[in-house]
């Protein structure tokens, strides 16, 4: 019978703005001597930092069983992490719920035998070695490049581990430290490989797109953004999301689609029709896609918030009801509405999970997106890098155009915001 080999894997990820640029770092050590055998770390583009949290734990499993490839079934391995989250939901003590997490945890469960891997939450404060590999791995990626093994300080910055601060846990067999360093590094280079990664997308501080030092990218993928002519609740300013209100145009808005139809047709430089599923972004749509002779495609991740039990209310009204609910919601972005909305961070994960499936669709294409307030704000928020909270500085009426373009290096920029003169 084949000796016990038992191994560490420390990991961590994390998002700068939550969702935001990403990244994960993993280390694995034998748990006697706390030698670091392998070490991944990888800018992931723009993510939250649960998804890069469960990256972390996949490379990280992924490493540990690089490393003794031949010897699956006698490893025993502890996962370490200062994220509760992932380790009460690896542990089954917590259900997974988000749909972004479900395909993530499932991916960690299958690397090795579960009977094979034990969870342990560790304060922040001892996970130093993954956390300095995640922001290794951003700091590289917002810069442009990728974050690479020789260059990494994380282990030597990382406080010495020793057998009081390692885990209780028999010595096994480490095998060669190096040789296994080098099969996992390839291990996680070919699953790099084959992964399609989201595109890679620079924080503040990297150069910006026109300037006279920037690369020729080529060409964009360019959103138009335009927001749904007007509907009867539009006026009245009531909340109108997707949560069970879904209202023709009204006559007006009818009007407007006209002549955003008009205005599309004069420009000549859509390519691409893209629509929510909500009936007012469709009717919107297919007036233009019937004076351009273009197909309109339905991206579900473009449509409204869910706004709960407060659908069709006003803010007053809203105001009299949920106060404390309305309060709460405009101080927080991880806040719901009443009655099982959606928060705006939650809205913005499948914003952006829409965002980058158009991106990679429409590399260099110009595309018309027809949506609605939140996303389009959302869009706007996040290639500017502003907090959650500019979703309440920004005005968008009624059948406006806004335009953000993404280039190849993952820069975006914003280009015009609120338009209506073609309404005129």
């Amino acid at each position: 019978m084949p000796a016990t080999r038992r191994l560490v894997v420390e990991a961590d990820g994390g998002s700068r703005g939550n969702p935001g640029p990403a990244g994960y770092g993993a280390a694995v050590i034998d748990p006697d001597t706390g030698e670091t055998l392998a070490e991944a770390a990888e800018y992931i583009g723009v993510a939250t930092n649960n998804v890069a949290e469960y990256r972390g734990l996949i490379a990280g499993l992924t490493a540990a069983k690089a490393l003794f490839p031949d010897a699956e079934d006698s490893l025993e391995v502890r996962v370490r992490m200062d994220s509760k989250l992932v380790v009460e939901q690896m542990s089954g003590r917590w259900q997974i719920k988000h749909p972004d997490m479900k395909p993530l945890a499932a991916r960690a469960a299958e690397i090795l035998p579960r009977s094979a891997v034990t969870y342990e939450w560790i304060p922040r404060a001892r996970n130093q070695h993954a956390d300095r590999l995640a922001n290794e791995a951003m700091d590289a990626g917002v810069n442009g490049g990728r974050w690479e093994p020789s260059a990494s300080t994380a282990a030597l910055d990382a406080p010495a581990r020793s057998a009081a601060t390692a885990p209780p846990l028999v010595q096994g067999p480490p095998g060669d430290a190096v040789a296994g360093a080098a099969k996992a590094r390839a291990a996680l280079a070919a699953a790099r490989t084959a992964r399609t990664s989201g595109p890679v997308r620079p924080a503040a501080g990297t150069p910006q797109v026109g300037w006279a030092s920037a690369p020729d990218l080529g060409e964009p993928a360019t959103f138009i953004l335009l927001r749904h002519g007007e509907t009867a609740l539009t006026p009245e300013k009531r909340f109108s999301g997707s949560g069970g209100t879904d209202p023709e145009l009204s006559a007006t808005g009818r009007g407007q689609a006209e002549r955003a139809a008009a205005h599309f047709a004069a420009l000549g430089a859509v390519q691409e029709i893209v629509s929510s599923p909500l009936r007012r972004c469709r009717e919107t749509a297919d007036a233009v896609a019937g004076r351009l002779g273009l197909d309109v495609a339905v991206e579900d991740g473009l449509r409204e918030t869910d706004f709960g039990a407060w659908e069709g209310l006003t803010f007053a009204e809203t105001r009299e009801r949920y106060a404390d609910d309305l309060t709460a919601w405009l101080a927080s972005p991880d806040t719901a509405p009443t009655g099982g909305g959606e928060s705006f961070t939650e809205v913005a994960e499948r914003v952006a999970a829409a965002r980058d499936r158009l991106i990679a669709r429409y590399a260099g294409r110009t595309v018309l997106v027809v949506t609605h307030v939140t996303p389009i704000k959302t869009l706007v928020r996040l290639a500017l890098e502003a907090p959650a909270q500019a979703v309440f500085r920004m005005e968008l009426s009624a059948a406006s155009i806004s335009t953000v373009a993404y280039y190849g290096d993952g820069n975006a920029s914003v280009r015009l915001l609120n338009d209506t003169s073609h309404l005129r």
